[in-house]
């Protein structure tokens, strides 16, 4: 079902922007994280940048680097497509999840305000829509300064790559994972996602041990997606 009195307002985007400015040092790190690992794996800084601000997905511009060799290759190209895929299929769901707010929006501002669409800003958002808000420029305005930000951070990164000789001696490589258990601290509801949860994690960690690689991004996510379609509250 469609929401009615659906709105965009300047507010609003002042709003959704004010609200992400308690997760900026943690944006802000992770730009920069990637942005070290980006120089350390031999992107010109123009290169970085354009990744960064365009590809504009976290998560999954990190797998990519971890894939990514130089000379680039059809089967390292492949396989960077297939990670990336994979660690992206969650906005799936969460597109379809702004269906009922947005779907009165005309496309020609809904699509591309879509290329804004984070964990994070989702997550902001949807609080308010859950509070009965139903102005989308909470959505837009986080989303934008977001991107802002992400941009822009990634540039102190890069030049402290070629001073960096082992990030994980920095304990760099715990900031990406921080980050993500931090989201999911206001998404929890009760038992039904812990139980989700912890069978994704355990069924990840396994297929890690068992076979490496990123299968376990796969069968993480199918086996929590199913304890949780057929768990009842």
């Amino acid at each position: 079902m469609l929401e009615k009195n659906v709105t965009l307002s300047f507010k609003g985007c002042v709003q959704g922007a004010l609200m992400c400015v308690p997760v900026f040092p943690g944006i802000i790190a992770l730009s920069a994280v990637f942005g070290t690992v980006a120089a350390q794996k031999g992107l010109t800084f123009v290169e970085t940048i354009l990744m960064n601000s365009i590809v504009f997905a976290g998560a999954s511009q990190f797998v990519a680097m971890e894939v990514y060799g130089d000379p680039l290759n059809w089967a390292t190209l492949i396989t960077m497509v297939g990670v990336t895929a994979a660690v992206n299929m969650r906005m799936l769901l969460i597109g379809a999840s702004l269906r009922p707010w947005l779907g009165q929006v005309p496309g020609y501002q809904t699509y591309p305000a879509l290329f804004l669409l984070t964990d994070l800003n989702w997550l902001l958002a949807v609080a308010r829509y859950d509070k009965g808000d139903r102005d989308w420029g909470i959505y837009l305005g986080s989303g934008l300064i977001v991107w802002a930000v992400w941009s822009l951070s990634v540039i102190p990164g890069y030049f402290a790559g070629s001073l960096i000789t082992d990030s994980k001696a920095f304990g760099l490589d715990l900031v990406l994972p921080a980050f993500f258990v931090a989201l999911l601290v206001p998404l929890w509801k009760g038992k039904r996602q812990t139980v989700s949860w912890l069978v994704a994690g355990i069924v990840a960690w396994a297929t890690w041990a068992l076979f490496g690689g990123y299968w376990s991004i796969f069968t993480g996510a199918i086996a929590g997606a199913l304890a949780g379609a057929y768990l009842d509250e």
